[in-house]
Parts: C-alpha cells; structure tokens; sequence
C-alpha cells in the first residue's frame, strides 16, 4: 500500500521504504522511476560521511584530526560546528560554538582527504564500486554534487542501515550527535536549540521538522533537489526518495506527515 499523501507530492518522486531484518533487506514499498539518474543534492553528505568512516576504519582519517582552518577538526567540518559560514568567504563564528550549517566545509574535509587528486574517484573507490551503486557519481561539488538513481540511494541507505561499508562502532560514531548541545539552523526549517548533528547526518533530537515522528535517534538529510534519506538504526527502517520538484515550501509543509506515514508503513509490513 502506498500513503494518499502521495498525491500532494509535485511533480513524479520516486522513493524506497526499507525495513532490515536479521541482516536482511525488506523494501516494504517503491514507487517512481526507480532507476532514473538524479541530482541528490544534500543527500550527497551521507555518501561523503560514509565514505570518511571508510577512511577511519583503514586507519587513513581520525575524526578528531585536525583538518579545516583555525584548527578545525574532521568532525567540526562535517557536523557544521566548524564555525565556516555557507560558502567560502561567508562571516566566521568561533569553532564549536554554533551549528552553522556549511557546504565549504564539507568540500574541505574531502579536500584535506584527496588533496589535488580527484574527489569523484575518491568517492568511486570508497563506496560506490564496493557497494555495487552503478548508476552514482560525483558530477558536481561533494557537499552536494552526486547524481544517481533512487536504487542506488536505497543500496547507501541500506549500508547506513546494515551496515556494510563500515565497521558497526564507525557507523554508531558517525550517527552520534557531536557537541549535542549546540544551537542552529536546518536550511529551510529554521533555527533549533538544541540542533543536534552527527558526524556527516542530521540527528532528529526533539526537531519538529520533516523528519516527523521518527524517534530521537533517527538520522539522515534532504537535499535542494528534493531528496532525502530518513533512517533509524534501532528500528531498522528507512525511507529514500528523489525528485523532479526542488525543495520549496511543499516539502516543508508535506513531508513531516509524509515521513511518519512512510515510518508507519515500515513499521506495521
């Protein structure tokens, strides 16, 4: 069964309900053109994030190593406590004293990670060649630069999820929210005090945003393109979806009753 609030989502999405069993993958629901190449935007952070944890379990990358300006760490950069503005060249905060959300630093952690060699092949080699993702790449910037199919959102998720590219301890670090209580803003949803961030996903905390009911412990991202990746390790579940509509004032007013209902539906398979 699919939710009726499929309807109010514009344009033609495309999306995956998971549920992960004992180690086994149940897509609860799908709908859309499952293996049309999209923009994931944002969502292109959980590939980066993922693909660092594969770093620190080959003992390459340490999340406390400092990597970013004014003494930065990988995890600064990553959970947006850098104190980098958006872009390069925005105002500067001091180092752990806001979530200000930040594409540059994102681009800066795989920059301190690839130096002059190519980021697209960095990510390649990293996860998507060993998670079989065919259809992925990096077209664009890292922050928010890959392009592939809702299959292969779904395979990334799974691997959150499972998981697979990485050690369980690497992924449970990376899904922790790092300095929980700073302050800060979601793109789009405003500002929360606390706004809880992992190490390359958001974590839900008591945000009323999209993530809807999904418990405290639920992770994830969304992009501008109209993407987004929702997951809960303890429940085992998730919900991927891409689109032809970019983010805009539907997504804000649609997906927090989207989401519980596409949580509802995993649950309840």
């Amino acid at each position: 069964m699919s939710s009726p609030l499929d309807d109010d989502w514009p344009g033609l999405p495309a999306y995956v309900v998971l549920r992960v069993r004992d180690g086994l993958v149940q897509r609860v629901h799908e709908s859309g053109p499952l293996d049309e190449v999209r923009p994931w935007a944002s969502v292109s952070k959980m590939a980066v994030a993922l693909a660092f944890g594969v770093e620190m379990d080959w003992g390459f990358h340490e999340y406390s190593e400092t990597a970013g300006p004014r003494g930065a760490n990988f995890a600064n950069l990553l959970s947006h406590s850098s104190g980098l503005g958006l872009e390069e060249g925005d105002p500067l905060v001091p180092i752990a004293t806001k979530r200000v959300y930040s594409n540059y630093a994102v681009d800066h952690a795989v920059h301190a990670i690839v130096g002059e060699s190519s980021a697209a092949a960095w990510l390649d080699h990293r996860l998507f060649q060993s998670l079989g993702m065919t259809s992925s790449a990096l077209v664009d910037r890292p922050a928010s630069g890959v392009s592939g199919s809702t299959n292969d959102m779904a395979t990334l998720a799974v691997s959150w999820l499972r998981p697979d590219a990485v050690a369980r301890a690497t992924r449970d670090r990376l899904i922790r929210p790092y300095l929980p209580d700073l302050a800060g803003i979601v793109p789009g949803f405003g500002r929360f005090t606390p706004c809880p961030w992992g190490i390359g996903p958001e974590v839900r905390g008591d945000k009323e945003h999209w993530m809807g009911d999904w418990p405290p412990a639920s992770f994830g991202h969304f992009g501008q393109s109209g993407s987004l990746m929702l997951l809960n390790a303890d429940e085992g579940i998730g919900v991927v979806a891409t689109s032809t509509e970019p983010f805009g004032s539907w997504a804000v007013n649609l997906w927090p009753e989207w989401t519980s209902a596409m949580r509802k539906l995993a649950l309840t398979s």
